[in-house]
């Protein structure tokens, strides 16, 4: 299990550089617009979205699993806690199909998920956003 940290940048070549050598590691996916590195110390999966009007943000919080059945134990738990999420879906979503579930906090979305395949194309999933705009910036793997 790991932490998601995704992040909206106004430049994503400038970006790329920056965090390549902040963590000392290229990125484990890169495409138009989008970077996606994965990065053992520390644990984290650093996802960056290029869209200036939001640059410097924090597009979602996630924690990235092993295995579906970790997701829906997630899913039960923070439905039985009271909290509002999307149910378990499986979705094709920025250039990887998963498994996931989102819910959302006082300030910050949360996914939990675990990738299950990569995949050429963005996908079009909108599950658990209120747009397709939202959409295309939110879903991340």
């Amino acid at each position: 299990m790991r932490l998601q940290l995704a992040l909206d940048v106004r430049d994503i070549d400038e970006a790329v550089d920056f965090y390549s050598k902040m963590f000392a590691t290229e990125p484990a996916k890169r495409k138009p617009g989008y970077a996606n590195y994965e990065i053992e110390q520390p644990p984290l999966k650093l996802v960056l979205f290029e869209n200036p009007a939001n640059a410097g943000a924090l597009n979602h919080l996630g924690v990235e699993v092993e295995t579906a059945a970790e997701v829906a134990a997630a899913e039960a738990r923070v439905s039985e806690a009271g909290l509002a999420s999307t149910g378990v879906q499986e979705v094709t979503c920025c250039f990887a199909d998963k498994t996931e579930t989102w819910v959302d906090g006082p300030d910050t979305r949360w996914e939990w998920y675990v990738k299950v395949a990569d995949r050429d194309g963005a996908g079009t999933n909108t599950v658990g956003f209120d747009t397709d705009t939202e959409a295309a910036a939110g879903c991340c793997t």
